[in-house]
């Protein structure tokens, strides 16, 4: 029997936002009463709601165009469904705190405790535990994240993705830009704001799932992350 394990953040109106990124704002636009003409009701329950939030809210994809300009073209309605359906593995980097930068060695080494290959075309998700211990706290914004060096050697593994619980997939200030910049030369992508990567951890090979929205021109797309094993 399959085990589906949520991997997503909820989206609501006042979450956690990166930096200068929009607001999510979500109001009702229409009721069943309204549909209905029902203009004594003492209740208005939602039929629609009119949601306004980036690309990038919540446990979202970075498409390969916001890399950097010159992977203008490279949208996220551009890449392939393949690249968002794959085998996955969790690593447990719960030893790195804010700020702290993820090095190759330190990647090589859970692969060893966790007995783990990295494959071509692999999702590779990095468990920090940076959601639990502080999504509601001032050290949210500075979490651990990988250096441009580990980044590459990723990319040489000729990975689908890689997956992260914090709010930028480097250290920001530190190596953040870098990591971008590597994931659009090398052609691979990376999540973010992943959840419940815990439960991963210790369990072997999953099925990974994180299809984004097909927006037209999108630089990255709010998606729905399971785990599921068999």
């Amino acid at each position: 029997m399959k085990e589906i394990i949520d991997l997503s953040q909820e989206i609501y109106e006042g979450m956690r936002i990166f930096k200068d990124l929009p607001q999510v704002k979500m109001e009702v636009h229409r009721t069943h009463e309204e549909w209905a003409g029902d203009t004594e009701a003492t209740t208005q329950t939602p039929a629609v709601h009119r949601l306004t939030m980036s690309e990038h809210t919540g446990t979202h994809v970075d498409s390969i165009n916001h890399m950097g300009p010159q992977y203008v073209g490279q949208s996220i309605d551009q890449m392939p469904l393949s690249m968002f359906y794959t085998e996955g593995i969790c690593l447990d980097l719960s030893h790195k705190g804010p700020n702290e930068p993820i090095e190759k060695a330190d990647l090589q080494n859970a692969c060893e405790r966790a007995d783990e290959i990295i494959k071509k075309g692999d999702t590779v998700l990095l468990y920090t535990d940076h959601y639990r211990r502080y999504c509601q706290t001032d050290q949210w914004p500075y979490g651990p994240g990988l250096s441009a060096a580990a980044t590459r050697w990723l990319g040489q593994h000729e990975i689908a993705a890689f997956g992260v619980e914090t709010m930028a997939p480097g250290v920001r200030k530190l190596s953040n830009r870098q990591v971008h910049e590597i994931c659009g030369e090398m052609g691979f992508t990376h999540y973010e704001n992943l959840i419940n990567l815990h439960l991963l951890i210790g369990r072997g090979r999953f099925r990974f799932i994180g299809l984004p929205l097909k927006i037209r021109g999108g630089t990255g797309s709010p998606i729905r992350a399971v785990a599921i094993f068999e």
